[in-house]
């Protein structure tokens, strides 16, 4: 394939989705200077359905109708949150990562009107948040809290919070400074004290296999580090086959000396019991580390975890 005269990039329709976008036509203009762009908007199950994702066949419900666009040939380039790809199947077939660009924030926050910090929340506050990850770990952690499942793009969040639907929120820290809202942010919580989610402030671009001269142009955006760190990632998720309202979270971090550790969690949803595990790479390569997280956090007795989870959803 030549070099297309205009890259055709799809992406969900969201906020945060198109301002994703625009960081993807930012760096291809920078590296490939004259180089035209066009955005081609879809709208994805997940965006468009409210409810409980598991009712949807919550797996892929925020890629399949990009992933279907850019097979059809509408588009020619894939913008991805790492975190809603399906890790437990292979890519969809014809297609390929080309890059992962360098990770934003993969910290949680917390949004409250008055300021407040997690840990000066009352009893019986109120916290909307979408993902059973989090939940799970509140309930661990500060079980006075009262988790509400609120879902939609972080604006529609923002409006039910002021609304008084909820008292507080927990958003990712990347979707929000995407968007310009860092300063809605109470507090950023650590990894250690809230872990994220698995592939959390990663962007994935990708690419119809055959299209070569394009990948590798693509792949000049690329960043090593970001590359090792979602592959762990990808591969533990991988190995535990999670569905899409796992209380799994976890995060590879790469040290100074370019060495990889994984951390990893998997939990009950009511937070009474979790199996953890942090191993460093040392010879291994990034898939083989999260494999052998995974199989550690198997051995602790995490599918059981898993499969309770599913039969609560």
């Amino acid at each position: 394939m030549a070099f297309p005269a205009v890259i055709r990039i799809v992406s969900r329709d969201s906020p945060m989705a198109l301002a994703q976008v625009d960081r993807v036509r930012t760096e291809l203009a920078a590296a490939f200077p004259g180089t035209a762009t066009e955005v081609v908007p879809v709208r994805t199950t997940g965006d468009r359905w409210l409810g409980d994702l598991a009712l949807v066949d919550g797996k892929g419900a925020f890629t399949k109708e990009v992933d279907a666009a850019l097979l059809a040939g509408a588009a020619d380039l894939a913008v991805h949150c790492v975190k809603d790809v399906p890790a437990d199947r292979p890519l969809p077939a014809g297609t390929v990562f080309a890059a992962f660009l360098a990770r934003d924030d993969i910290r949680d926050a917390l949004v409250h009107p008055g300021g407040r910090t997690l840990d000066r929340l009352p009893p019986g506050t109120r916290i909307g948040t979408s993902a059973v990850r989090r939940s799970a770990q509140l309930a661990a952690s500060h079980p006075h809290l009262e988790c509400v499942p609120i879902r939609g793009n972080v604006n529609r969040r923002l409006a039910r919070l002021a609304a008084g639907d909820v008292d507080a929120l927990l958003l990712a820290v990347a979707g929000l400074e995407r968007l310009g809202c860092r300063e809605v942010i109470s507090e950023v919580l650590e990894p250690e004290r809230l872990m994220p989610a698995l592939g959390a402030g990663a962007l994935a671009l990708q690419c119809r296999a055959g299209d070569t001269e394009l990948i590798e142009a693509v792949r000049t955006l690329g960043d090593p580090d970001t590359h090792r760190q979602v592959a762990a990632e990808r591969m533990l998720l991988h190995a535990l086959q999670g569905h899409c309202n796992s209380p799994i979270a976890g995060y590879a971090r790469t040290a100074g000396d370019g060495s990889l550790s994984l951390r990893a969690g998997v939990f009950s949803s009511d937070g009474k019991r979790a199996v953890n595990a942090h191993q460093w790479a040392g010879p291994l390569d990034p898939e083989a580390l999260g494999a052998s997280v995974g199989v550690e956090l198997l051995r602790q007795g995490a599918r059981e975890l898993i499969e309770t989870s599913a039969a609560h959803s």
